[in-house]
C-alpha cells in the first residue's frame, strides 16, 4: 500500500499516541507486587485503582469519541496527553491508597481515555476508508509495541530505579509527545473528513434499538473482562508460581509483541472477509488457553499461555470501527465506537478488580481461570449471532 506523506504521518502519530498510552497503562501490572510490598498494601488496593482507572478512562473514551466527531483532533489528543502525563508522574509520590485512586484511577485515567483509540480510530478511518481494518491495526499495534518496549525497559531497570522513578519516566515520555501531536498532526476538514465519511447512519439512540448493538456491547464487554484480568495479573501470577520478577516483567512486555502479530493479522483478515471471523477466532483460542492453564501451571505453560493470550488482546480493537460502520453507518463513528470501547474497558476494570479480590480471598487465581473459560464460550456464541453486513 503506497501512501502519500500526509497519510503516512497520520499512521505514525496514531501509532505513537497508542504506543505511549499502551506502555503507560500496563505499568501497574509490572509494579503491582513491589509497590504493594513497599507500601504494605493488599493487592486489592492496586487492583481497585486499576479497576477505577479502566472505568474512568473508558468513560472518557466515549467522550473523546464524540469530541473527535466534531472538534480538532490535535486539541483532543494534546489535552489528553497533558492530563495523562500529570497523573502518572504524580504517582511517584503516593503514600496512601486514596492517592493512588485519585492520581492513577481518575486523573491519569481521564488523560489516557482522551488520548486513546477512540479519536485515533476516527482519525485513521477518515484517511483509509477502504483499508480501515489494516490501517487501524497498524496504529493499534503501537499499544502492543509500547507494552513491549516501555514495559520491557522498565522491567530491566525496575530493581535499580524503583517503582517511583518508573512513574516519572512514563510522565516524561507522555509529555514529550505533545509537540508531535500539536504541530505535526494535520487538521482535516471535520465535516467531510474524507470522501466517504457520509452523513448517513444511525445515531446512538437509533442504534440502541437494534439487536446488533447489544450483541456488540456484550461481546466487547466479555473481551475486555478477559483482557485486563490477564494483563493486570499475569506478572504477579508468574512470580507466584516461581518465575523471577525480571522474567515475569519481560513476559508481560512480550505479550505486547505477540499482540502486534495478532492485531495486524486480524486487521488484514477483516479487510478481506469482515470482522466477525477474527473475533470468533479470538474467543475460540482463549477457551483453549484457559482450559490448559487450569490443568497445568508449569513455567513453560505459563509462558506459552501469556504469549498466545497476548496475541489475542488487541484482535478486536481495530475491528470496532468496522463493526460500527457496517452496522450503523459513518455519521456517528466516533461516538458509537467510543461507547463500545468504553464498555470494553469498564468491564476490563471489573476483571482486574475481581481478579485481585479473588486472589486475596483464595490465595490463587483458579476460580478466575474457570470463569474466564465459561465467558469464552458465551463470547463465541454471541459472535456467531452477529449479523453480517449487507
Amino acid at each position: 500500500m503506497s501512501l502519500p506523506c500526509a497519510h503516512l504521518l497520520i499512521l505514525v502519530i496514531g501509532f505513537l499516541v497508542l504506543f505511549v498510552g499502551g506502555g503507560s497503562r500496563f505499568a501497574i501490572g509490572l509494579v503491582l507486587k513491589p509497590m504493594a510490598a513497599d507500601l504494605d498494601w493488599n493487592r486489592s488496593v492496586l487492583g481497585g485503582a486499576a479497576g477505577l482507572f479502566l472505568a474512568v478512562s473508558a468513560a472518557f473514551m466515549f467522550v473523546s469519541g464524540k469530541l473527535a466527531d466534531r472538534f480538532s483532533l490535535p486539541a483532543v489528543l494534546g489535552t489528553g496527553l497533558i492530563v495523562a502525563g500529570l497523573g502518572i508522574g504524580a504517582m511517584a509520590w503516593v503514600t496512601a491508597p486514596w492517592q493512588a485512586l485519585v492520581l492513577y484511577g481518575v486523573i491519569f485515567a481521564i488523560g489516557n481515555g482522551i488520548a486513546s483509540i477512540a479519536p485515533v480510530g476516527v482519525m485513521v478511518s477518515r484517511q483509509f476508508p477502504g483499508r480501515m481494518g489494516f490501517a487501524n491495526a497498524v496504529t493499534v499495534s503501537g499499544t502492543g509495541i509500547g507494552q513491549l518496549l516501555i514495559i520491557g525497559g522498565l522491567a530491566a531497570y525496575l530493581a535499580d530505579i524503583g517503582w517511583r522513578s518508573s512513574f516519572l519516566v512514563l510522565a516524561v515520555v507522555t509529555i514529550a509527545l505533545l509537540p508531535v501531536v500539536w504541530f505535526a498532526l494535520p487538521a482535516p476538514d471535520q465535516k467531510t473528513g474524507g470522501s466517504t465519511a457520509s452523513a448517513a447512519g444511525l445515531n446512538l439512540r437509533e442504534a440502541a434499538r437494534t439487536r446488533q448493538f447489544w450483541l456488540l456491547i456484550v461481546v466487547y464487554a466479555i473481551c475486555g473482562f478477559q483482557d485486563f484480568f490477564v494483563a493486570t495479573h499475569i506478572a504477579a501470577f508468574a512470580e507466584d508460581e516461581g518465575l523471577s520478577r525480571l522474567f515475569a516483567g519481560n513476559l508481560l512486555a512480550l505479550m505486547g509483541l505477540a499482540g502486534v502479530i495478532g492485531v495486524l493479522g486480524a486487521g488484514a483478515w477483516s479487510d478481506a472477509g469482515g470482522p466477525k471471523a477474527p473475533t470468533l477466532f479470538c474467543f475460540a483460542l482463549r477457551f483453549g488457553l484457559f482450559a490448559v492453564i487450569m490443568l497445568d501451571q508449569s513455567h513453560v505453560t505459563i509462558a506459552a499461555f501469556a504469549l498466545l493470550f497476548g496475541s489475542t488482546v488487541w484482535i478486536t480493537a481495530p475491528l470496532t470501527v468496522i463493526f460500527v460502520r457496517d452496522s450503523f453507518g459513518n455519521s456517528n463513528l466516533g461516538a458509537l465506537s467510543g461507547l463500545i470501547v468504553m464498555i470494553h474497558h469498564m468491564c476490563g476494570g471489573l476483571g482486574a478488580f475481581v481478579g485481585a479480590v479473588a486472589f486475596d480471598l483464595q490465595g490463587h487465581y483458579g476460580a478466575m481461570f474457570a470463569l474466564m473459560l465459561a465467558v469464552s464460550v458465551i463470547g463465541a456464541v454471541l459472535t456467531l449471532m452477529l449479523a453480517r453486513p449487507d
